[in-house]
Order: structure tokens, then sequence, then C-alpha cells
């Protein structure tokens, strides 16, 4: 098999393509050859080496990646439901970016029809952290007032087309004028361009009461207004920190990243008593134990592309050995939607035949 490993924190430099053994399920695990897996910005704070659980849990070397499609290629002696062959989709703690993964059969489902390979291994991560942040710590109500920053991108497509689907009014925040007409398709009731528009003005003057929840990956440069803009109930929702790191060049600048801390805002829980608001952080890599949580997740988030109210965002791909390519595109700031790693262009039928 051939992996991604990264032996030390750096810049692209540090995603070496390696060969490997081929690993072999346990009782209650499964063996997939994947076709593509996912590209996260998480994925660029593990290379980068501030990714909290990544440290925690597993250290140096590490592979990167959280999600994948492919086919079943061997199941563990528990295995019932999935057999060899079967296409499929899920997510795996690290170790995605790899022609073959091995994870608790508990982390892969079947996947939809609905999905090609590409559009499968770049749903759920993106997904799932919109799901859990908006139906699964907070209590939503029809005709909410939410805005969500980086709306352009993986998770804010994803807000925002699940917002739609539960009736609420959302606001999507983006930072090219090239990203306005593909939120709007998404189905945002207002586009706020930061890049020719005040910000905090605009989201001011399209909902001057004040916002119910707020979707905030950006860090220090906006969370301070993001929560001053929350209504009194309302809920500011954290699950990033993009200032934090560098947009171009694949390396962290300390100095920079020191300046952003000291601006990041601490809250104040008397405060936020007396101002009737609150703030919620999560991180999706810290939900692979609760898979009561995972499964209704995707149960819920299945039935509705089967349905066709959500749809996937567009999707780039590319080859697993242009993986510095991928990860300077999504440092950038310039994409929309989704990036994939394509590890296995051809189908099982097409590599027999």
């Amino acid at each position: 098999m051939h992996k991604v490993v990264i032996h030390k924190a750096g810049g692209y430099e540090q995603l070496k393509l390696e060969t490997h053994p081929m690993p072999k399920p346990g009782d209650r695990q499964v063996l997939i050859r994947t076709h593509s897996v996912g590209v996260n910005y998480a994925d660029i704070c593990v290379r980068l080496g501030v990714y909290e659980s990544a440290r925690r849990f597993v250290g140096w070397p590490i592979t990167p990646g959280f999600e994948y499609s492919g086919w079943v290629e061997e199941v563990g002696r528990a295995v019932r439901h999935l057999k060899p062959g079967d296409p499929v989709f899920g997510v795996t703690f690290f170790n995605g970016y790899s022609t073959h993964v091995c994870v608790p059969v508990d982390l892969v489902w079947p996947k939809p029809q609905e999905l090609d390979f590409d559009a499968a291994a770049g749903f759920l991560a993106v997904h799932l952290t919109a799901y859990h942040g908006l139906l699964q710590n907070v209590v939503i109500r029809p005709s909410m007032k939410v805005l969500v920053h980086s709306a352009g991108g993986g998770v804010g497509s994803a807000l925002v087309q699940l917002c739609r689907l539960h009736d609420l009014q959302v606001t999507g925040v983006v930072g090219a004028s090239h990203k306005v007409e593909y939120v709007r398709q998404l189905g945002a009731n207002a586009v706020i361009d930061k890049s020719t528009q005040p910000l905090w003005d605009e989201a001011r003057r399209l909902c001057p009461e004040g916002y119910d929840l707020v979707f905030d990956a950006n860090g220090p440069e906006t969370l301070s207004q993001s929560y001053a803009h929350l209504k009194p109930t309302g809920k500011l929702m954290v699950y990033g920190f993009h200032t934090l790191l560098p947009k171009y060049g694949g390396r962290i600048s300390h100095l920079k990243a020191a300046l952003e801390l000291l601006k990041m805002p601490r809250f104040n829980p008397l405060s936020m008593t007396t101002d009737n608001k609150g703030v919620v952080a999560f991180n999706l890599s810290f939900l692979f134990g609760r898979t009561d949580l995972l499964q209704a997740a995707v149960n819920d988030l299945t039935t509705w592309v089967e349905a066709g109210h959500v749809q996937m965002p567009r999707v780039r791909s590319f080859a697993l050995a242009e993986v510095a390519k991928a990860h300077r595109a999504l440092e950038s700031g310039e994409t929309t939607g989704k990036l994939v790693l394509r590890t296995a262009p051809l189908s099982p039928s097409e590599l027999s035949g």
C-alpha cells in the first residue's frame, strides 16, 4: 500500500508518499481499498504540528486524513453486514491519505448511490461538522437567523444547506467575489462579500436585532465581533482558528501566530450570563468515540442526500502524489467546495478487466 506520511512538523516538503505493509483487519475492522480521500483544513493543522488530537493520540510520524470512499477489501470475523467489493464511505481517526485504510466497522457505511466516489470521499467530514454544530449542540427553531463565516468552503457550504433545510434564515460570508453566486445557489438568503463590503456594517444592516447563531472558524480576526452581533439567547459556534495560520507558503509565521493569540477574546461566564449569550466550541476528531452521535448524523445525512435535499458541494480532485498541491490550494483561500485526493481512478471491474 502507499500512503502519505509526515515525520515532523513543517511545510509541504514534509508530505512524503511512502510504501508500507498492508494492514490486517481485526475482528470488528474493515480493510478498504480507497478510491478517493478527503482533504480538510485540519489536515494542514496536522502537518503544521498544531492539531491537538494528533499530538495527543498519535504523535510523529502521522498520516493525515479523516474521510474516504472506496471498496471493501477484507472484513474481520465479526463483521456481517459488509463484504468484499461493497462500495463504501466513512471516517477514520487519521490515516486517510492512503490507498488502503483499516477502520472499525462502526466508522464505515454503504456509499449512497447519489454520490460518486469523489463526492463521497469529501462528504462526511464537513457535513458531520455542520450537522454536529447545528443539530447536536443547540436547539433550533424555524426562522432563526444564522450567520455563517467562510460560507463558500466545505463546512460553510454544508451549513448553508442544513440551515435552509430546517427553515432557518441564513446569511453567508465569503472572502472573494467569485464565491458569492455559488453560496446563493446553495440557498443562502443573503451573502456578504467582505472583499468589497464592510462585513459588520452589512451584517448589522441585514439583521439589526442580532443573530441567533454565528458559525465562526476564523479565530481572533472575527470572534469578538461575531459574539457582539449575537442577539440575547444567541450562540457563537466555534470550530476552528484559521487566521492563526498562514494562507500561503505552507509554514507557520510564529510571530504572526503569537500576535493573533494575544488578540484571542476571553469570554467571561459572568459577562455571558449578563449578556444572555453563549459560546459553544467543538472539534470533530473528538467525536470518534461517540458512535451514537455519528450514526445518527450519517443516517440523517444519507436520507437527505437520497431525497435530494442536500447536495454535495463542487469537488476538485488531485492525485495522491499531488498532496502538496492540494494543501497549497486549500491554504490559498480561493477554493470553493471540497478537495479530494484520488488514490484509485479505476473501479474493481476495470482493474480486473
